[in-house]
C-alpha cells in the first residue's frame, strides 16, 4: 500500500547549507518532520554544489517520514553567473545590467531542461532567453 502524502514543500536552500533554523525548520517542523535527519541527508546530497542556491521539493508522508528530489539551479543564478553580474536591473525596459551570448544561452538551456516544461532545446533557449530580457541583460549574437 502506497504511503498517505501530508504535504509537499518547496524550498530554495544554499547547497551544504542547510540548518534548522527558518526557512527549513519552521516549513518542516510545523509537519513534525526530523528536521535534523532532513538538513544531513541535504547537505550530504548537496555538497558537491557548493555556492548554488538549490530547489528541493520534499514530500513528507503521513508517518512523519519524507522524501526530497533536488532540482536544478534557478535561471536567474546561472544568467547573474555567465553575465558576471551581482543582480538585474531594477527596470529592465529602460536599462541594461549586462550581456550574455546566444552559446551561454544554449548552455544555461542544456543544464535546465529536464526542469523546463519544453519539448525541445530551441523551445528552452527561449525560455531562457526571456528570462534573461526580463532581468535586463541584453542576448547578443
Amino acid at each position: 500500500m502506497a504511503k498517505k502524502i501530508k504535504a509537499n514543500i518547496k524550498l530554495q536552500i544554499p547547497a551544504g547549507g542547510a540548518t534548522p533554523a527558518p526557512p527549513v525548520g519552521s516549513a518542516l517542523g510545523q509537519h513534525g518532520v526530523a528536521i535534523m535527519d532532513f538538513c544531513k541527508k541535504f547537505n550530504a546530497a548537496t555538497a558537491k554544489r557548493k555556492g548554488e542556491t538549490v530547489p528541493v521539493f520534499i514530500t513528507v508522508y503521513a508517518d512523519r517520514t519524507f522524501d526530497f528530489v533536488l532540482k536544478t539551479a534557478p535561471v536567474s543564478e546561472l544568467l547573474r553567473k555567465k553575465a558576471n553580474v551581482k543582480k538585474g536591473a531594477s527596470n529592465p525596459s529602460k536599462e541594461v545590467a549586462g550581456s550574455v551570448s546566444w552559446a551561454d544561452v544554449e548552455e544555461i538551456a542544456k543544464v535546465k531542461m529536464p526542469d523546463l516544461n519544453a519539448y525541445n532545446l530551441e523551445a528552452a533557449k527561449k525560455i531562457v532567453a526571456g528570462s534573461a530580457r526580463s532581468m535586463g541583460l541584453e542576448v547578443k549574437d
